[in-house]
């Protein structure tokens, strides 16, 4: 491929030349001392919005006609458990009381109940401020969303690097605990959907932290350095 372009052999150049930005925010995960000089934290990469995207009737309607709800989405995650999930998560938002918006994701989860809304994929910038609260998988992407959204969360990491953002999100106070999916029950998420929204801190703490994120570009070093270095 390097010869296909046109690039020189070495395929390994130093590290100071070759810059590496990670795309989170170092409000969340500050930036370790002992990074070498060419690591950062540049903050978060959003996408962007499709173009000419408006929500469904079905949204607006829902989201008129009570208090924000509470998003539930697991994202990618488990596969063929719609079923068993639905009834979980139906269980779940009776025992808190809450509205909620499901998203259908992987697992193709379905609403259940008058008080909640199956939707499919909707843009988390438009959706999530309008919530109260956002039970997902802690998935890379959805906790940034989540966080840029101002709203408290309840993480049910799955696998991979899940568990170190939901352990980020309890250690920087928008969530009361992890949820771990292997111990998930319809009481246990109830019941922390209930401590997330009882207790205002966890609202506040959010909304601090998504103030803090708005006053980033993550994505304007990492350009910046492309466009220094496109004729190279």
């Amino acid at each position: 491929m390097r010869a296909h372009l046109g690039l020189p052999a070495d395929a390994h150049p130093a590290p100071e030349v070759r810059p590496v930005f990670h795309g989170f925010s170092p409000q969340v995960v500050p930036r370790p001392e002992d990074w070498p000089s060419w690591a950062g934290a540049a903050g978060y990469w959003w996408p962007a919005r499709p173009t000419g995207w408006q929500p469904p009737a079905v949204l607006l309607d829902f989201l008129q006609a009570g208090p924000p709800p509470v998003f539930i989405g697991f994202g990618s995650m488990a596969p063929g458990e719609g079923d068993r999930l639905s009834e979980l998560v139906a269980a779940a938002v009776r025992r808190a009381g809450v509205r909620a918006v499901v998203q259908a994701g992987w697992a193709d989860l379905a609403g259940r109940g008058d008080d909640v809304l199956t939707i499919g994929d909707v843009p988390h910038d438009w959706l999530l401020p309008r919530t109260a609260a956002a039970v997902h998988h802690a998935g890379a992407g959805t906790t940034a969303a989540a966080l840029r959204a101002g709203v408290p969360a309840v993480p049910v990491p799955v696998m991979a690097d899940q568990p170190f953002w939901a352990s980020r999100l309890c250690a920087l106070g928008v969530a009361p605990r992890s949820l771990p999916f292997a111990e998930l029950t319809a009481d246990a998420l109830g019941d922390a959907v209930t401590a997330c929204l009882s207790d205002p801190s966890h609202r506040h703490r959010a909304t601090r932290l998504a103030r803090a994120i708005a006053t980033e570009d993550g994505a304007a070093p990492l350009l910046a350095w492309i466009d220094a270095h496109a004729s190279r």
